[in-house]
């Protein structure tokens, strides 16, 4: 290896591209990175090693610095979301046995008020999620509460890394699950589960995975941090480029990464999944983005959401507010032309198609971030 040497966590998944592009693909070389990626085998698991300084950065859950800035859950320390690595990306898939019976009563793919009424005369579900203090979890209490045919309906929340759950799923342990790609399709080829919703089914743009760094590391190493935000910004832009995925794809796959079969990787870098064994491909707009509207930028207005799910109060929404770090993106991408929106929050869930907004070079457009039950969050203190 050339050039400084930085450990990066990671938890395999397809969202941790950006990381491996920027280190295959010589985008942290030409910032005089050489980045060792250490794959993990839990949430919990990164997130000790972050706090214990045993990484120098990580791909992180994005409710994860939100909730360790609110002091919720394992070691503390403050932790910043320097960028945000991914939108969207997960799915809600059930066992076959389960798929059968809600097929049965009216459930469609993608379809969330069909799919809740398929859902809930079951005595009990079992789902499983990868944390608790995920995007995952936060969007199934969101769909929970908020479909009226769910109200009152027999839910359990199992907590389950990514790799193990359709083996969870295969012995019986969970009858659903919600999980980032690819092992929604993992399961699915396997056999042991269906799909019924990919994430944005629920909200339709919503920060997926972030990159982190500890506050202290960030402050005591400026130079270094910018270095790897240029570089993993760089990737992210190549990932989105049409021409690009499949490449990524085959880069993705190789033992050292994924270490699974193209055809797994594949639904979550084209957007292209598959529900169930034997069915055609289904498209899903904006089912993973990279870079495209403006994906990477750290909306404080985000953060604010997160912490209110999680139950924050005004200064811990502050906190919150804060962990995500929009001013640290915009000094040190702006200079190297990325175009930034002119305001750091915004009323989540107002979109519901590309929009345009002001930018720093005009305008630029947004994507759609409405919620499926078409409330807004407004972030101001007043709200």
């Amino acid at each position: 290896m050339t050039g400084q040497v930085l450990n990066i966590g990671y938890v395999p998944l397809v969202d941790c591209a950006p990381l491996v592009i920027a280190r295959e693909l010589g985008f942290a070389a030409e910032e005089g990175l050489s980045l060792s990626l250490m794959p993990q085998p839990s949430w919990s698991a990164l997130r000790d090693m972050l706090v214990l300084g045993h990484l120098d950065a990580a791909q992180m859950l994005s409710p994860m610095p939100v909730a360790m800035s609110m002091g919720l859950g394992g070691l503390s320390a403050q932790v910043d979301a320097l960028m945000v690595l991914a939108v969207n990306g997960t799915v809600f898939g059930v066992s076959r046995a389960l798929a059968a019976r809600m097929r049965d009563r009216g459930a469609v793919f993608g379809d969330v008020s069909a799919v809740a009424s398929a859902l809930a005369p079951e005595a009990r579900v079992r789902i499983g999620v990868p944390f608790p203090y995920s995007m995952h979890r936060l969007l199934l209490d969101y769909f929970l509460e908020r479909a009226p045919a769910l109200q009152g309906a027999a839910i359990e929340v199992v907590t389950v890394p990514p790799r193990r759950m359709a083996d969870a799923m295969e012995r019986g342990e969970l009858d659903a699950l919600w999980v980032g790609e690819p092992w929604g399709s993992d399961a699915v080829l396997r056999g042991v589960a269906e799909l019924w919703l990919p994430g944005q089914a629920i909200w339709a743009f919503s920060p997926e995975k972030v990159l982190a760094m500890r506050h202290d590391r960030i402050q005591a190493a400026p130079g270094t941090t910018r270095a790897l935000m240029r570089a993993v910004y760089h990737a992210c832009r190549w990932l989105d480029a049409p021409r690009n995925k499949p490449l990524a794809i085959e880069i993705l796959a190789r033992s050292e990464h994924l270490d699974l079969s193209d055809q797994t990787i594949d639904p979550a870098i084209t957007g292209r999944l598959t529900p169930a064994q034997g069915a055609s491909p289904v498209e899903v707009p904006q089912f993973q983005l990279f870079h495209r509207h403006t994906a990477n930028f750290p909306w404080r207005s985000q953060a604010n959401w997160i912490a209110e799910r999680l139950g924050a109060d005004a200064e811990a929404r502050a906190l919150a507010r804060a962990s995500f770090r929009s001013d640290l993106y915009r000094e040190v991408l702006g200079p190297l032309g990325a175009d930034l929106p002119g305001a750091s929050e915004k009323i989540e869930g107002a979109m519901r198609h590309a929009t345009a907004v002001a930018s720093t070079k005009g305008h630029m457009i947004l994507g759609p971030d409405a919620f499926f039950d078409g409330e807004t969050f407004d972030p101001t203190p007043e709200s």
